[in-house]
């Protein structure tokens, strides 16, 4: 068996980090088997060079060797990218196309970012790696093909496989043997060794001196985040290596390169959501408007008593709960209203002048207390939001995230749980 040394010097891998080194280890001892191996790490690591090793290490070696990307395959065309299709199968098919999995029988196909592959091709592919079989596009042949698949991806699977946007069963079809590769950053001391090999290789190319970097602008490497990780390094390099007129490079010239140094500092961010939490703004919006219609209502009916009663002591003991919730408790906006100071001598409740001669809408004489107002203008609410319906959706929505909880609900709604009771017999929820 190869050992781990030869193969980075035979792939020209640089660096002796413990957790490259046990990537690079798997990779070898899986080579002779037929496993599926599935490579993750974040873009930029290197994950093509895993593959490689795979393939040239194992008995296929002799045979062919295809690399797709399938991010970079429309979706309309990956099925005949990867397994061919028919004469007339569909418009511009004037001939027939042998597939990548067709063509590479008796070889190895690198799937690199497989978790972009669409879900009816995941289950051609599921299929593939079951039984060997498939079927081009266009035709009901059924073919067989041997083909060891080795696949790479730098999203997070099982994200994708709760959002329902790769197949589980495929997943651990694809994932016999996973080998990780660690981002940059985790590798402090290969910063620097790949630094000078990229410098040494632009140098050749421009043929130009190599640059070289002082010792704060090491440290300041390796403090850096790398999101690109190796390949936004060597970009650096070659950037460095063709703007800079000096070949020393300090830490203050480095930082120029640097894009957004200085702001990568920790910061919590919880991935869970609270349970309060509205998924857009908009619902945000209708609660406002809801506990705002609440907070109305809830006026309207202190308002009616004191018209009604014009006993604001009566009033106040009656509706303390109420006036509380509406004025707040010893805070500074209920310092503003005083229901003691509305005795009977201040209270003036839609005082209608008296006119010499009666208007037309002007009430009779012999009216009794109760009808005493009836002559008022009626005026039409006009809720330009349609609150009811706004409200009837808010409630429903509420519902649905506690699973018909009506007391987990109604906390969340800012309501007592019988109102909540009320509004669900008011709308026949």
């Amino acid at each position: 068996m190869e050992s781990v040394q030869a193969t980075k010097q035979r792939f020209g891998i640089i660096g002796d980090d413990p957790k490259l080194n046990r990537a690079i280890e798997k990779a070898i001892q899986v080579s002779p088997t037929d496993i599926s191996v599935l490579v993750t790490g974040e873009s930029g690591v290197g994950k093509e060079s895993i593959p490689k090793i795979v393939h040239s290490l194992s008995h296929r070696k002799h045979g062919k060797y295809i690399a797709v990307n399938c991010g970079a395959i429309p979706e309309g065309t990956i099925d005949s990218e990867l397994f061919g299709h028919e004469k007339g199968a569909f418009t511009g098919a004037t001939q027939t196309r042998s597939g990548y999995f067709e063509v590479a029988d008796g070889g190895t196909i690198f799937l690199d970012e497989v978790g972009e592959l669409p879900l009816p091709t995941q289950v051609r592919l599921l299929r593939v790696l079951e039984n060997g079989e498939f079927i081009k596009v266009g035709s009901s042949k059924v073919q067989k093909t041997n083909v060891r698949i080795v696949a790479a991806t730098n999203i997070n699977m099982f994200e994708s496989i709760k959002k329902e946007k790769f197949r589980e069963d495929l997943y651990y079809r694809l994932s016999t043997v996973e080998i990780h590769l660690p981002p940059l950053r985790e590798r402090k001391g290969d910063i620097h060794l790949l630094f000078r090999k990229f410098a040494s290789d632009f140098a050749l190319k421009y043929k130009m001196p190599t640059i070289r970097l002082e010792d704060d602008a090491v440290l300041l490497m390796q403090k850096y985040h790398w999101g690109g990780n190796i390949r936004q390094l060597r970009n650096i390099a070659e950037q460095i290596s063709v703007l800079e007129k000096e070949r020393s490079i300090n830490a203050k010239e480095l930082k120029e390169y640097l894009p957004d140094m200085g702001s990568n500092l920790p910061a919590v961010i919880s991935d869970k959501k609270k349970e309060a939490d509205f998924s857009n703004e908009r619902e945000i919006l209708y609660k406002v408007l809801f506990d705002m219609k609440n907070d109305l209502n809830d006026l309207k009916k202190l308002t009616l008593k004191l018209m009604q009663e014009g006993n604001s002591k009566e009033v106040r003991d009656e509706n303390e709960g109420l006036i509380q919730k509406i004025y707040g408790n010893g805070d500074e906006d209920a310092e503003d209203f005083n229901v003691e100071d509305l005795d009977g001598d201040n209270l003036e409740v839609l005082q209608i002048p008296q006119q010499s001669s009666r208007a037309e809408n002007e009430p009779p004489e012999n009216l009794s207390e109760k009808d005493k107002y009836h002559f008022a203008e009626e005026i039409q609410e006009e809720e330009t939001l349609s609150l009811q319906d706004k409200e009837l959706e808010l409630i429903k929505k509420s519902l649905e995230r506690h699973n018909g909880k009506r007391k987990a609900a109604a906390e969340e709604l800012g309501i007592s749980e019988r109102t909540l009771y009320r509004k669900i017999k008011q709308y026949n929820l």
